[in-house]
């Protein structure tokens, strides 16, 4: 179980950020972290056809899906 004092106290990160940071899309690291444990998901209908997300990713989480997807990772 993550330490959520510690997720609510450090950097998140929003898509278009670590997008850039890791040479991808915006819409490539929502698809990637949409379903992780630990973002932060805040979700808002404004019409039966419409919905947004908002997506606020902890640098931990952004960190062990990095380690994820690098198998060279020690």
């Amino acid at each position: 179980m993550p330490d959520f004092s510690q997720i609510v106290t450090e950097r998140h990160w929003t898509p278009e950020q670590l997008g850039e940071l890791w040479g991808l899309s915006a819409d490539s690291i929502r698809r990637l972290f949409e379903h992780e444990a630990g973002v932060l998901v805040i979700e808002r209908t404004r019409s039966r056809r419409r919905r947004y997300r908002t997506l606020r990713i902890p640098e931990s989480v952004a960190v062990r899906v990095h380690r994820k997807l690098s198998p060279n990772t020690i």
